[in-house]
């Protein structure tokens, strides 16, 4: 039996499945650090905002910089930094990096944002109901099959993201990468990664601020943490 310490990975069995579990995350691999954007302001989260471009909670920002102190640590140092289009993302990734993580350059990637609601995007959460043709899902406003008018249903969503998870992993190999994101894309990203359904996937908690690390080794998929809360 060789011995592991310090999370140091034996020369000659780098490639082994099992060594990947040791406390320290190995480098050189094609890691993803998703994030979900802070909380919105309180008038927003009374409505189905999706795509829409709403402001960040002036009072969560405050009251949580304990859990943005902690993302700066628990990131690494070296990663290159992504965000959605819209402000939200762009405006919690600041504020990680002016938690002691320092100034990095912010790439915008259309592919990892939110489910676009259509014509339901503004509704009060109590009219959504009533515009329905399928069963909510238990844990998301609508089922993963359901099409929103003019808008795109959660299987969509994981089609895109996928894609741009698998493109983001072919151009940037070995490195790390952080993705400011929404909880609809990262409930997304899991769908891919782990081949299930959209349903299935919408089960997973995706908490604001939370932390979802996926890793991928040749187009095999890795889950190495899911709803991660810094700090706490």
């Amino acid at each position: 039996m060789v011995a592991v310490t310090s999370g140091l990975i034996p020369e000659g069995q780098k490639n082994h499945g099992n060594f990947l579990d040791a406390p320290k995350l190995e480098s050189g691999i094609t890691r993803f650090w998703l994030i979900r954007h802070a909380l919105v302001e309180q008038n927003a989260r009374a409505m189905l905002y999706g795509t829409m471009d709403v402001p960040l909670c002036p009072e969560s920002l405050v009251a949580q910089q304990p859990m943005y102190n902690a993302l700066a640590r628990r990131l690494p140092s070296d990663a290159l930094w992504f965000v959605s289009p819209l402000i939200r993302t762009r405006r919690t990734a600041q504020a990680i990096q002016n938690a002691g993580y320092g100034a990095r350059g912010l790439t915008v990637e259309p592919d990892m944002v939110e489910q676009d609601l259509g014509e339901w995007q503004g509704l009060p959460h109590g009219d959504l109901p009533g515009k329905l043709q399928m069963p909510p899902h238990q844990f998301w406003p609508l089922s993963g099959n359901e099409c929103p008018p003019g808008g795109e249903s959660m299987m969509t969503v994981c089609s895109r993201v996928g894609a741009a998870l698998s493109r983001l992993a072919r151009d940037n190999a070995s490195r790390d990468m952080v993705l400011v994101s929404h909880g609809g894309a990262i409930r997304a990203a899991l769908a891919h990664a782990l081949k299930i359904t959209p349903d299935t996937a919408l089960h997973f908690s995706i908490q604001n601020l939370s932390l979802t690390i996926l890793e991928c080794h040749d187009g095999a998929w890795r889950v190495v943490t899911v709803n991660e809360l810094p700090g706490i």
